[in-house]
């Protein structure tokens, strides 16, 4: 009887984390994916102007992390939690009141740093009190609203678009009300070693990679795919993003994770790529799956290996590169975009296929390992 209700008092505190990564991140972060093919038809907004509000979002979001790696306490505060989800909405809510490259790029900025605090607080209140097999579907929330906000803004205006995100993160932020987060363990600590520092080359340049997929694949497949394939393509992302990260969690109780990991790296990389080489609906849904699969398991999967590590706050160091990674990608590939975006996917296919094979010394020194044991 104990064991059903912890179990039961852990479901319930996944799923309100669940619901916070839904509302902060698969929404508040990243409906501006679906959204941003409607901005260039309808606002006028220009290829640069879109990567420079990826990048203002992406700046926020490793402020966000910042804050809360120098303020621990914040991971304490439940209002914390709930100020950056009401925040959140309201920029998004902001969003269609003006035409005006300024307001936007400083509610992109606000909304990442939001985004930011929202994630952390909520994976310190689930990794301090939910059971390890249960943790995996709280990070299901973010793919969860990936489709969610996929379904909800297609077709329609931008205005209204940004309106129903903003709606959406209210109705996340319900559920999340009563979450509270803790502070973090302290984590022990070990020497630097070169496996850390090809996992965090590896993991800066997925960051990079993956954010400039994240960006604009709903834009790309809409250049070259017939009807709304690219809106449909995000909601497959989504929904392949779901239960990805139990999976990889289970796989990952049987096959050495840094192995996982270069599987999961080689597969984005191939789906990034494929629907520049191979035109049509079934690429390109095929593209948004593996993207979906993929993107949340890799930095379970880093995460975890850092962890293995005991590398000093190796955590806070792998989530920093990521969080620049992401800032450079929409700049680096920000002068390309005028010839499209399709350009744009092949150099996050190519960085992201460096990220695997910065994986391989990890890997190497596993195998090595496991020989001689």
């Amino acid at each position: 009887m104990k064991q059903r209700r912890q179990a039961g008092h852990g479901a319930a505190l996944a799923g309100r984390g669940a619901a916070a990564l839904a509302g902060g991140m698969g929404i508040g972060r990243f409906a501006y994916t679906p959204i941003l093919p409607m901005m260039h038809t309808q606002a006028g907004l220009s290829p640069r102007l879109g990567a420079a509000l990826a990048t203002a979002n992406y700046t926020g979001y490793l402020a966000g992390t910042l804050t809360a790696l120098f303020a621990p306490r914040l991971l304490q505060s439940r209002w914390a939690l709930r100020l950056s989800l009401l925040v959140l909405t309201a920029t998004l809510a902001l969003m269609p009141v003006s035409r005006s490259g300024t307001l936007w790029l400083g509610l992109r900025l606000v909304a990442g740093i939001a985004s930011a605090l929202v994630f952390v607080i909520a994976v310190s209140a689930v990794l301090s009190r939910v059971p390890g097999h249960q943790v995996g579907w709280t990070f299901s929330g973010v793919g969860a609203g990936i489709a969610l906000s996929g379904i909800a803004l297609a077709g329609g205006s931008w205005r209204t678009a940004w309106w129903i995100a903003a709606g959406l993160t209210i109705a996340c932020t319900i559920p999340a009300w009563h979450l509270t987060g803790s502070p973090s363990p302290a984590g022990d600590r070990g020497p630097a070693t070169r496996q850390f520092t090809a996992l965090l080359t590896s993991y800066t340049l997925e960051g990079i990679g993956y954010i400039i997929a994240g960006t604009f694949l709903v834009a790309a497949i809409n250049e070259t795919a017939a009807g709304p394939v690219g809106n449909s393509a995000w909601i497959v992302a989504g929904l392949a993003a779901v239960p990805s990260t139990a999976l990889w969690s289970r796989l990952g109780r049987r096959w050495p994770r840094p192995a996982l990991l270069l599987v999961a790296l080689v597969l984005q990389a191939a789906g990034t790529a494929l629907p520049t080489i191979v035109p049509g609906t079934v690429a390109a849904l095929i593209s948004a799956a593996l993207f979906g699969a993929t993107f949340l398991g890799i930095a379970n999967l880093a995460l975890a290996i850092g962890a293995e590590q005991r590398f000093p706050h190796a955590v806070s160091v792998l989530t920093t590169g990521y969080s620049l990674g992401q800032i450079a990608g929409p700049l680096a590939v920000g002068p390309l975009l005028h010839n499209g975006y399709h350009q744009a996917l092949l150099v996050s296919a190519g960085v992201v296929a460096l990220a695997a094979v910065a994986v391989l010394p990890i890997l190497r020194r596993r195998l090595t390992c496991s020989a001689t044991s």
